[in-house]
């Protein structure tokens, strides 16, 4: 699925319009993004948190030329899975707000 299809779907499903459905979805990203930037977590309670975690230094070997390299530590982001979203992605069912 592309950002596109995903607006599509929200506005379909949350009766916005597209442009609305747009600003929305572009405002969660930007919010997400900014807060894993500052180092922070963000929770959605049954669908997972958002954070950072920090990866050292290590030594590679480039598998073409078989030369070892320095890799440089480094952040990244990271995701684990709620409860809800596990279950609703094993049974093959999405639980619908009532």
């Amino acid at each position: 699925m592309t950002k596109a299809d995903f607006i599509s779907k929200v506005a379909q499903t949350s009766g916005l319009t597209k442009k609305d459905a747009t600003a929305a979805t572009d405002a969660v990203i930007a919010t997400i993004t900014e807060v894993l930037t500052k180092g922070d977590t963000i929770s959605f309670i049954g669908f997972g948190t958002f954070s950072t975690a920090k990866r050292a230094a290590r030594t590679a070997r480039v598998p073409s030329t078989g030369k070892t390299i320095q890799v440089p530590a480094t952040k990244v982001a990271k995701f684990k899975v709620g409860k809800n979203l596990k279950e609703a992605v094993a049974g093959g069912k999405v639980k619908k707000k009532k």
